[in-house]
């Protein structure tokens, strides 16, 4: 079995974010994690690693430097990782971002492809969905549960406050919830080889039945009207009060949010 997980190195937004005059992120300017349902996506893949020996491939889109990324995934057990990247794929929105990994999975072999729900630095849960209609390949989305069957896949599918059980043939795609599971960490060993490993860099001339009109900033259909950092509170109201005026007070408020 050929698994390959699509992960994003994304924003560390503990530390804030920073924007470029066009409206996009900065992201060579900021500190980076993976992407905590990508995550998931691969503690998953590495499972079926572990439980069938499926031969796990990680694949990101970005800067030079996720492949950064990558290696943390090699040293949780990955055993290899694609790096896609070049200028012209640079502020791409969810569409844009979809073609360009499309372009690269025509280029592997897969039995399936994981990805996750959706990245903490856009929240549109479009790019896995995305893939699955380039490739023409089924795709069952918030997986907070999966195993194989044969040539198939059994997914229990979030839904509001029950599940799906959803049966796929292989290949196909599926999107993980950060819920899935618990992700294991670096081992030593892990770290070792990961440090020692060859990282495949395929640039725009590497993608297969891609049109240049879909990639990048200019192939991005969607605009960023307006893009900032966390917005700041106020200090609010404050009052001092005796107990019994303080709950009067409170009370008052909710009433008048009708809260209460």
């Amino acid at each position: 079995m050929k698994v390959v997980v699509c992960i994003k190195q994304v924003p560390d937004t503990k530390g804030g974010v920073k924007f470029n005059p066009d409206g996009t992120l900065d992201r060579a300017a900021m500190m980076t994690i993976m992407n905590p349902d990508d995550k998931a996506g691969l503690e998953a893949a590495l499972r079926l690693k572990d439980q069938y020996g499926a031969e796990v491939t990680v694949l990101t889109m970005g800067l030079p430097k996720a492949e950064d990324v990558l290696r943390e995934a090699i040293a949780m057990g990955a055993d290899k990782g694609v790096l896609v990247t070049d200028r012209v794929l640079g502020g791409a929105d969810t569409w844009a971002t979809s073609q360009t990994l499309a372009g690269a999975l025509r280029n592997m072999e897969y039995d399936l492809i994981i990805t996750g729900r959706q990245a903490i630095d856009g929240d549109t849960a479009q790019v896995g969905p995305q893939i699955s209609e380039h490739l023409n390949i089924p795709v069952i989305s918030y997986a907070q549960n999966l195993k194989i069957e044969g040539d198939s896949v059994i997914v229990e599918r979030q839904f509001d406050d029950r599940y799906h059980v959803l049966k796929a043939k292989m290949p196909c795609l599926i999107t993980a919830l950060a819920e899935l599971n618990e992700p294991r960490y670096m081992t030593p060993g892990g770290i070792f080889d990961a440090c020692k490993a060859e990282i495949t860099v395929w640039g725009r001339a590497d993608l297969k039945d891609v049109e240049d009109s879909n990639l990048g900033l200019k192939g991005s259909p969607t605009q960023i009207a307006k893009a900032s950092d966390k917005v700041r509170k106020g200090a609010g109201e404050k009052v001092t009060l005796d107990p019994a005026e303080a709950v009067d007070y409170i009370v008052g408020k909710l009433k008048e949010k009708h809260v209460i």
